[in-house]
């Protein structure tokens, strides 16, 4: 018997990267898993199918647009109607954007701070109920380094992610007393499919080569000097829903290979 045998995680933007790692850890621990995010249809499926497949638990995907409070709310209600619960709930999904303050494009502010900040509001608010109804509850946001430290040009994605942090510990005070955690992590630079495909134009853009990019630009700040592993970060998220992890609330925990440390 998993740890998690019996219980239900919704995971949003969970079709790949982070979220499919924590997703697929849940899996292996025994929960039932919501995944939620964008991707081919067949890639999608795929990752389901897999995770039904591999781990003997039930999957389902919502497609729900995390910048639409009514779908993020529907998903939230997929979860409860087709496993009879939402116990864990890991608000990940998240988009970037890089320009100048002033340049910043207001529909990608907007973007951001909704994908990024609202909807893990509008995630919490709609599960927090039916934690409360089961007295137990685990809820996770990824939040990133830029929760406790600032980058040039990332304007709305610190915003975001220190927004988080806040919210999460709001919301640790209010269900401190109801057997419900709320915590965040916050990864440095994560070796994922989206970093990947930022070093070809990165190396163009620079004149770098792909070592330099990884070294001198990507890894600057980290002072290992190694990415952190979405199984790591996965490892995390599940230590979190365990009893030994019961007082730990209202927590940033950084897993960014020292960046937050200078």
């Amino acid at each position: 018997m998993g740890s998690l045998t019996g219980k239900t995680a919704v995971v949003t933007g969970s079709t790949s990267g982070i979220g499919l790692a924590i997703a697929r850890a849940f899996a292996g621990a025994g929960a039932n898993v919501v995944i939620n995010g964008m991707g081919a249809p067949a890639d999608i499926e795929r990752e389901r199918s897999g995770i039904e497949t591999e781990f003997k638990v039930r999957a389902v995907h919502s497609p729900a647009d995390m910048s639409r409070p009514a779908e993020i709310a529907e998903m939230v209600a997929l979860a409860e109607k087709t496993f009879g619960s939402v116990d864990v709930l890991v608000n990940n999904a998240g988009i970037q954007f890089v320009s100048p303050v002033e340049e910043f494009p207001i529909e990608k502010w907007d973007a951001i701070i909704a994908i990024n900040l609202s909807a893990a509001f509008h995630a919490i608010r709609a599960a927090v109920p039916l934690m409360k109804t089961r007295g137990w509850g685990r809820i996770i946001n990824t939040a990133s380094a830029h929760s406790l430290v600032a980058s040039p040009f990332k304007a709305a994605y610190v915003s975001a992610k220190h927004g988080i942090a806040g919210l999460t510990k709001t919301v640790a005070l209010e269900l401190a007393t109801f057997k419900i955690t709320c915590n965040c992590i916050s990864p440095g630079y994560v070796w994922t499919p989206l970093v990947e495909k930022q070093i070809p134009d990165t190396m163009k853009a620079r004149n770098m080569t792909k070592e330099q990019v990884i070294k001198d630009v990507l890894l600057a700040a980290q002072p290992t000097k190694e990415f952190v592993t979405v199984e790591q970060v996965a490892a995390l998220a599940l230590f979190l829903c365990g009893n030994d992890a019961s007082q730990i609330t209202g927590a940033n925990l950084s897993i960014d290979g020292g960046w937050t440390a200078a």
